[in-house]
């Protein structure tokens, strides 16, 4: 277990030194010829000195660095917004096939020296490339621009639109796109009134992502400044003016202006203004519409769904009626409900649900009728028509819900309801700042680790005897003792020099080394300080028969460290080399004494796993980067930094701060998914059962459960008391207290005694068997995958696994459903709560 936990320290102690982070994105490959980009971004302020180590034969850097930060691309119609971070973009291109790393780039941020990780790129075979011997090929001539030669060539914005005829009231999405040649730091435009449309403007990147794309023959960075969804209002032939935006350039660092204090403008940027050119959009006019048209221009599908169709005289219910699909959604008519006369009917409570995406709008809007029978009776709620228009098919569709009977029974007199619904909107508990490993997907119970536990107490009294009998025995040999523990010695130094090497300590790290080596030497040969020389060493080394590669491997650390001490160059990477080669020589002397090989391999692989993971943990997300975000309620990178960390370990804790991310970005749907798959982990944690139902209140669909046997609800209740890993820690204490009252009944002299310890003995027995199944029927759950959440805005319930089969019902986004059948790979067979079944679509749904 020491050991154990010695590797686990090594491999967070990086994670608990870092303090700032670079995140580089990059392709993994590229074509020969092909211009790529490599990015590195820095989440703080008081950046300096971006350096770029010498890149390999095979790349070359043909474009900056070019530099920005949120706030220098953000201002979008007179608004601005800034960020901390500062991003430095590099455009290099592979000149042959092969494998190249490019070396880490170095920056001081806040006076700390910082490096990327090393970058692999892969570049396999592809178009070639010309360079001239002057250094120059023709297209680092067409890039790189002084201020007097920058033309519409070189920054222009291109204007799109996915259609250019379209019925009224059919979506038409508007793309305006950037393309660079030149280190474009700025960009300003104003949208015009458009005559004639309803416009939506769909929700970019908070920062500007550029890729490469070529045209004309030339590379260019671009990127989608900005998309809008257009519902036409009008017929006939509407114009899109052009815009003229206004852009701030960088010029070279060579374009030096002597002159330049004289003038209030900074000396390195140029302003040009880019014209983007208009569009003409043709809208024919629908179809001769029908009288009861809702106005709907898309695809659309209509539900409905009553709380009670048994109530008394004066009680309300609610009618949920859900138009769900996309188009033009928020401009529809509300859908009308026929009552019968009896009934008296009040304005809808109205729910949007939707989310604007390049197809328009998707989701639901929601309308929640409430009526009052007055009156004792059998009655029918008749349907709900809803008639659109499908662009899809070019015609007028007729859509209808389902009826509903209501048994209207004698009333006492009083009003049992009001005439609006009350909800107490809580909100959701806040986030969960620690983060226990135990909550993963892996826990404790039924692992390695615990059938090995159970085992150790049942020859626990033995090997502890054992173990201190052994002991006992070797301390009296002194010198048998220091040489045995060599090797842990050497381990705890070597730990201690890990430390000082993480926090840069040169000088400090290299006396730890030596002292480190010439300690293990010394006890592992029993040889006195004054006698300890490398001549001596490697003779009694061979005395003891060890190899003598093993030694001058040893004696090759012993001088390494010594030069390197005092060896200009890479600090880190010389501190890196020598501690390997310290530890490698150690390691080898071990096993070569008849240390367990295979464990030495293993502590090697974890400690160069360790290193690599901290040069990895440069640019990793750490948890408390993800709550930092969250509670600036910077909730897209909560959520993306919360992504990252479940895909390295997931927790019951990282699932349940990324569903609370969700939530506040009123993403209901995915919010319900983590709450669920935490609740998995950890069915007895309340934070997470509360947040669950709250969001699973601020769902569509209220189908509540069928009924179950009492035993049936208390036995799943008594399940969730505990996590997994507390029954496993029950069932160990238990198995322990049995052992004990065996013990006792075995060795006591008195009745009473070895009575106490027969029950007691048989009694826990008995709870470490209870303990085991209760610990088995969770894992059991955890690993099932049977349930899952409905994801598309609304989805048929078929009869059969055919797209032609009758609808049985329509579910929502955030309704859960169990698997019953996944037989069929294009087909799902369902069941929902209340015990309906059907068939759905994998695409709809997403597997807890």
């Amino acid at each position: 277990m020491k050991q154990i936990a010695y590797i686990l320290l090594i491999q967070l102690l990086p994670l608990a030194l870092q303090a700032q982070h670079i995140r580089v994105a990059a392709p993994n490959s590229v074509a020969v010829g092909e211009e790529f980009q490599v990015s590195y971004t820095v989440f703080t302020d008081g950046v300096q000195g971006m350096k770029l180590g010498k890149l390999p034969a095979g790349v070359e850097c043909t474009n900056g660095p070019f530099s920005s930060t949120q706030s220098s691309i953000q201002m979008r119609n007179g608004h601005t917004s800034s960020s901390s971070s500062t991003t430095y973009t590099y455009l290099f291109v592979a000149t042959r096939r092969g494998t190249f790393i490019i070396p880490p780039a170095r920056m001081t941020v806040n006076g700390q020296n910082l490096a990327s990780t090393p970058v692999r790129i892969t570049a396999s075979a592809g178009s070639s490339v010309v360079r001239s011997s002057a250094g120059a090929s023709n297209y680092e001539e067409e890039e790189i621009k002084t201020p007097s030669k920058i033309t519409s060539k070189d920054l222009f914005i291109k204007v799109t639109a996915n259609k250019t005829r379209v019925h009224e009231q059919e979506p038409v999405l508007l793309t305006y796109k950037v393309y660079t040649a030149v280190n474009l730091i700025n960009l300003t435009g104003k949208m015009p009134d458009l005559t004639g449309f309803h416009v939506q403007e769909v929700k970019q990147p908070q920062q500007n992502v550029f890729h490469t794309e070529r045209v004309g023959g030339r590379n260019y960075r671009c990127t989608t400044w900005s998309q809008y969804v257009m519902y036409p209002q009008m017929t006939g032939k509407l114009q899109i003016p052009s815009i003229t935006f206004h852009g701030v350039i960088q010029q070279d660092d060579n374009a030096f202006d002597p002159f330049a204090f004289m003038s209030d403008d900074n000396p390195r940027e140029l302003r040009k203004d880019i014209k983007a050119e208009g569009l003409t959009i043709q809208v024919d006019p629908l179809p001769s519409k029908p009288t009861d048209f809702s106005g709907g221009v898309g695809h659309f599908n209509i539900s409905a769904q009553v709380d009670k169709t048994e109530v008394k005289e004066g009680s309300p219910i609610n009618i949920r009626v859900v138009v769900s699909g996309a188009g033009n959604l928020k401009l529809i008519k509300q859908p009308t409900l026929q009552i019968p006369k009896d009934f008296e009917l009040y304005d809808p409570k109205v729910t949007d649900k939707t989310r604007l995406t390049a197809n328009g709008l998707e989701g639901n809007m929601i309308y929640d009728f409430l009526v009052v029978p007055h009156k004792k009776g059998d009655y029918t709620l008749p349907s709900v028509k809803f008639v659109y228009y499908d662009t899809a098919t070019g015609s007028y569709k007729t859509i209808r819900t389902q009826a509903f009977k209501i048994k209207v029974e004698q009333g006492d007199g009083v009003n049992s309801g009001d005439t609006e619904n009350l909800l107490v909107d809580g909100d959701i508990h806040d986030l969960k700042l620690t983060d226990n490993e135990l909550s993963s997907v892996s826990p404790f119970f039924n692992s390695i680790s615990y059938w090995l536990v159970l085992l150790l107490l049942v020859s626990g009294f033995s090997f502890v005897v054992y173990t201190f009998r052994q002991r006992a025995i070797a301390r009296a040999d002194i010198a048998q003792f220091r040489g045995k523990n060599a090797e842990k010695v050497a381990r705890r130094q070597l730990m201690k020099a890990s430390e000082l090497m993480l926090k840069g300590k040169a000088e400090n790290f290299y006396d730890e080394i030596l002292r480190t080596l010439w300690g293990y030497a010394g006890n592992k040969l029993n040889m006195p300080i004054e006698q300890l020389s490398k001549e001596n060493i490697a003779e009694s080394f061979a005395n003891k028969n060890v190899d003598r590669q093993r030694i001058d491997k040893f004696i090759g650390a012993l001088d390494e460290c010594e030069f390197e001490r005092y060896a200009p160059g890479d600090e880190k990477g010389n501190m890196n080399r020598t501690y390997e080669a310290a530890m490698t020589a150690i390691l080898g002397i071990e096993e070569c004494l008849g240390k367990k090989a295979k464990q030495n391999v293993r502590l090697l692989l974890c400690i160069v796993i360790a290193f690599l993971g901290y040069a990895g943990s440069v640019s990793a997300v750490t948890k408390a980067d993800a709550d930092k975000a969250y509670q600036q309620k910077n909730y897209q990178q909560a959520i993306a930094d919360y992504k990252v960390l479940i895909n390295q370990a997931p927790t019951a804790e990282r699932y349940y701060n990324l569903g609370n991310a969700y939530y506040r970005v009123d993403s209901i749907t995915r919010a319900i998914i983590c709450y669920e798959r935490a609740h998995k982990m950890v069915p007895s944690d309340d934070d997470i059962l509360f947040n669950l139902r709250l969001a699973e209140s601020k769902t569509i669909d209220k189908i509540s459960p069928k009924d179950e046997m009492f035993f049936a609800s208390w036995a799943s209740d008594a399940n969730s008391l505990l996590s997994i890993d507390a029954w496993a820690a029950i069932s160990i204490t238990a198995l322990l207290l049995a052992l004990c009252g065996i013990l006792l009944f075995l060795l006591a002299d008195k009745e009473a005694l070895r009575k106490l310890g027969f029950f007691g003995g048989i009694t826990f027995a008995l709870f470490f068997i209870f303990a085991n199944v209760m610990a088995f029927q969770q894992r059991s759950k955890q690993r099932e995958r049977n349930e899952a959440i409905v994801v598309s805005p609304s989805a048929p319930i078929k009869s059969a696994p055919d797209s032609k089969a009758e609808n049985t019902g329509i579910i929502h986004e955030g309704t859960k459903v169990k698997i019953t059948d996944k037989a069929l790979g294009d087909w799902l067979g369902i069941q929902l709560a209340d015990g309906r079944s059907g068939w759905m679509q994998p695409s709809q749904i997403e597997e807890i």
